[in-house]
């Protein structure tokens, strides 16, 4: 785990200005991952598209695009909000599952390529826009994953289409004169060796045999970064040198040697640019338990209630003078009205008094992307650190007026939501 990019002063001087909850990006790193990746393969006809379901602040996309990175959508929503940073549709891979006609439809409409997910996603796209280029999602037998929960290939997903019916791939591409341009997958997600990777890529590799043509093969995504203090990072050099030995392989008997290799990586370029900062309002014991409740409820950050994650925790202190190193054991709780609304469970920090500032690393991916607004909380605000450490709001924080902003009131109460 790397050193925090930001300094105690600085949580101090955001969360004065902008309060708590914050989600806090640094530009910096997120531009250092990009460009791992984008330099991952430099001998081979690689691409990298970032999974943008991580965070798709119109702003951190821009940066994304600025580092010739291309992206993965997974709605129309995605989509609008990636055209509005500016990736023009050549550079838009739709990767939807189970959606509706008009939902493809609205891809389709706007030239960007989608990948079908199922033979029914597939007649319906055929049906839509026949004699169409058009993407496969496969199945491969096995999946990988640090929970149950993000497990995406294998026999207990949803996504793809298994292996054994290529054959009727192909017959409703024939059907529909649909030309089959590439074929992706994704294993799951935090793998912190290259094994899993390497093997699921052969595993593609062998499928895409099948396919002549190609123009290009993605692998997905799930590349890990290390979330506690004694992980060590993934070796991406390794990384690199298995992946192009297979590929250099494959390609000395595939009929496309200009096919593009593809990776769609999301956590790995987003999560260790984001910090969220919240404020410790209550210290308390209860049955020899110390928890330290904050305003870091389950609606701002869900990765640990859904998937049992871990989130590195420093904690800054608001007096300085009545800094204690004695170490404590705390549950980190939120202000959400479940037993288990809980961002870090019995962690050992140093002493924390009311009014401390809680960081919680490593929350880019995955962080605001999922908030809610349960119990009617509002989502945060969220702040770019840029090259120059000059700091930028890039999302306000809620208002009270933006949770009843759909609602179809009568006019008695449009009256007093104007007052």
């Amino acid at each position: 785990m790397e050193e925090m990019w930001l300094t105690d002063e600085e949580i101090f001087e955001l969360t004065e200005q902008f309060g708590t909850p914050l989600y806090v990006y640094d530009e910096k790193t997120l531009r250092k991952r990009c460009q791992e990746l984008h330099n991952l393969l430099p001998n081979k006809n690689f691409r990298v598209s970032y999974s943008a379901k991580a965070n798709s602040n119109v702003e951190f996309l821009k940066i994304v695009k600025d580092e010739d990175i291309d992206v993965d959508a997974m709605s129309p929503g995605e989509i609008y909000t990636q055209q509005l940073a500016g990736f023009p549709k050549e550079r838009i891979f739709f990767i939807p599952n189970n959606v509706s006609s008009e939902e493809m439809k609205y891809a389709i409409d706007r030239g960007i390529l989608v990948s079908v997910d199922s033979l029914s996603q597939m007649k319906m796209y055929g049906q839509l826009n026949p004699g169409g280029k058009v993407a496969v999602r496969c199945n491969p037998s096995t999946g990988t994953g640090h929970h149950e929960k993000v497990v995406t290939a294998g026999k207990k997903t949803k996504f793809g289409i298994q292996t054994k019916y290529v054959d009727d791939v192909k017959k409703i591409a024939a059907e529909y004169k649909l030309n089959i341009v590439g074929i992706n997958q994704h294993l799951g997600s935090l793998f912190l060796t290259p094994e899993p990777y390497v093997a699921g890529a052969k595993e593609l590799l062998d499928i895409a045999k099948q396919f002549p043509g190609l123009k290009f093969i993605d692998f997905g995504g799930g590349f890990g970064m290390p979330y506690k203090e004694n992980e060590g990072r993934l070796d991406l050099k390794k990384l690199s040198a298995e992946l192009d030995k297979l590929f250099t392989e494959f390609l000395a008997d595939y009929d496309n040697k200009n096919v593009i290799f593809q990776a769609e990586p999301g956590r790995y370029i987003a999560a260790e640019c984001g910090i969220l900062l919240g404020t410790v309002h209550t210290i308390k014991d209860n049955y020899d338990t110390e928890y330290v409740g904050t305003d870091l409820g389950f609606n701002v950050l869900k990765r640990p209630v859904m998937y049992d994650s871990y989130h590195s925790i420093h904690v800054a202190k608001k007096d300085t003078k009545a800094k204690d190193n004695t170490k404590h054991t705390y549950n980190i709780v939120g202000n959400i009205c479940e037993s288990g609304d809980i961002i870090a469970k019995q962690r050992e920090l140093p002493h924390i008094d009311e009014n401390d500032i809680i960081a919680v690393r490593d929350a880019g991916a995955y962080g605001f992307a999922m908030s809610s607004n349960y119990n009617c909380r509002l989502r945060p605000a969220e702040v770019l650190k840029e090259l120059s450490g000059a700091f930028r709001l890039i999302r306000r924080r809620e208002t009270f007026e933006d949770l009843v902003e759909c609602y179809v009131l009568d006019t008695e109460q449009k009256n007093k939501k104007r007052a």
